[in-house]
């Protein structure tokens, strides 16, 4: 039998996926804790001891591959020109490639600006600005503050290449690391991302994975390829586009509804479906992600309430709003709570619905009438995802909890909101051994096992999945 090991270091568990490649079955799962703050590798044995005490012992692995969010994720901060353009290409790159955001910056930068960059201390910085030929000023302006500033972590140079080698000069001269990447806006209203979300991700191997202190347990796996949202990214890339030999499932959303956020992952072109509409704002990403800071399960529940309106939450969950006050509150000071009463598993459900709702109309375009001097215009921002094929919902309640399909339903387009472009008639799809990460990694050797796997690991899609699933604890 061939097999391979699939890690997630996370920020809480380390997780662990032994899958049988000729079957591409999951032959059974471990977990331990995340120590990656005081020595990664005691987690690392305790996840194989658990996965070895399943198993009656541990096979050959072909390949032992990670990923990581551990120790705060890959924190990152970007640096544009202009907020709505680079800016915003700088920040498509960064989500893409599974950073965590940690500040958002454009224009040129002030004191204070190099102030909050040093105390955020990312773990990477992106500075972009200016199309290719186009300004210089403002990069070179930025590249000078960051080559003084009190920082020691890379910076990924992705901005106008007129600019970019003096930028690069000027910021080695100063002892730091510069890493050159092609200009995620070469022309006005182009996205070029990929080079820069490919630097990241190389950054991240070769300099993150030593200062995360993720290999210390070197021994134990082969390579940490990326972080865990580009690997449930890359995933979603593999079921939606398929390999050879298998047809993917077309246009697809991914919903991972947290303890602290919700991240959204889609894979689609976002191009409108209607004639009549005309499409404004960047570009829409092929692969893109967006996270929800304020939309959680525990540690956000009161800000999520909040964003959704006390009253819809308690309609929802068939609660007074009163009691919904007094369960979230609860929530909130006991993170690590599960719900142990049927008002609690009410809220649950509702508040999980929230955030899926919430989530995905962030995620999606808009539509609505713009009236000119030559009439009303159909106007359309972000992408149009109503054709999306499939909706699939991963990690935490969605897993867990019952009922999931009728969460996964808020993603849905909506009477009560006729101007986002959520899916219309999407299947209802459900990771539910948390896989998406595995195949991610999976697909770096062998895609066609890793497509396999991954949909026989969809609950809802039985019955286009030959043979039966292997269950796992």
């Amino acid at each position: 039998m061939a097999a391979a090991l699939l890690i997630d270091f996370g920020s809480t568990y380390t997780k662990l996926r032994a899958v049988d490649l000729d079957a591409a079955e999951v032959l059974g799962a471990g977990q331990g804790p995340s120590t990656v703050e005081s020595d990664v590798t005691i987690g690392l044995e305790a996840g194989l001891a658990d996965l070895e005490a399943r198993l009656g012992g541990l096979p050959e692995f072909r390949y032992r591959l990670a990923a990581s969010s551990a120790a705060g994720g890959l924190r990152m901060a970007t640096v544009g020109l202009v907020k709505e353009l680079t800016g915003e290409a700088a920040r498509q790159a960064a989500l893409g490639a599974g950073a965590k955001l940690v500040g958002t910056f454009a224009y040129e930068l002030t004191g204070g600006d190099v102030a909050e960059i040093e105390a955020l201390a990312p773990d990477i910085l992106l500075l972009a600005g200016g199309t290719d030929g186009g300004n210089k000023e403002v990069i070179l302006a930025n590249g000078a503050l960051l080559a003084d500033a009190a920082l020691d972590c890379p910076v990924i140079v992705a901005g106008n290449r007129n600019a970019a080698a003096e930028v690069e000069r000027r910021l080695a001269e100063a002892g730091k690391t510069a890493i050159m990447a092609e200009n995620v806006m070469p022309e006005f209203g182009e996205l070029n991302i990929e080079p820069a979300r490919a630097a990241i991700r190389q950054v991240f191997i070769d300099r993150i994975v030593h200062a995360k202190g993720i290999d210390k347990a070197a021994g134990s796996f082969d390579r940490v390829l990326m972080p865990t949202p580009a690997a449930v990214l890359e995933g979603a890339r593999l079921l939606s586009q398929g390999t050879e030999g298998r047809d993917g499932l077309g246009p697809l959303l991914v919903i991972d509804v947290g303890g602290a956020t919700t991240d959204v992952h889609s894979i689609s072109s976002g191009a409108s479906t209607r004639d009549d509409v005309v499409v404004q704002g960047l570009p829409e990403p092929l692969v893109k992600r967006t996270v929800e800071g304020d939309l959680g399960m525990r540690i956000n529940a009161a800000a999520t309430v909040e964003a959704a309106g006390v009253d819809r939450v308690a309609a929802d969950a068939g609660l007074e709003p009163e009691k919904v006050t007094e369960l979230v509150g609860r929530l909130v000071g006991e993170i690590e709570r599960l719900p142990e009463t049927p008002d609690e598993a009410a809220l649950d459900r509702a508040l999980a619905r929230a955030a899926v709702r919430l989530a995905a109309a962030r995620h999606a375009g808009t539509v609505k009438t713009v009236h000119t001097p030559t009439g009303p215009v159909q106007v359309q921002r972000g992408k149009d995802l109503t054709e999306v094929a499939a909706v699939i919902g991963t990690g935490g309640v969605l897993v867990h909890g019952a009922d999931a399909g009728s969460v996964l339903e808020a993603a849905c387009a909506d009477a009560v909101d006729p101007l986002s472009l959520r899916p219309r008639a999407p299947r209802l799809l459900i990771d539910r051994d948390y896989l998406l990460f595995a195949c991610g990694l999976l697909a770096e050797v062998e895609p066609q096992a890793a497509f396999d796997l991954a949909r026989g690991g969809l609950d809802g899609d039985r019955e286009e999945v030959a043979g039966e699933r292997q269950s796992i604890a």
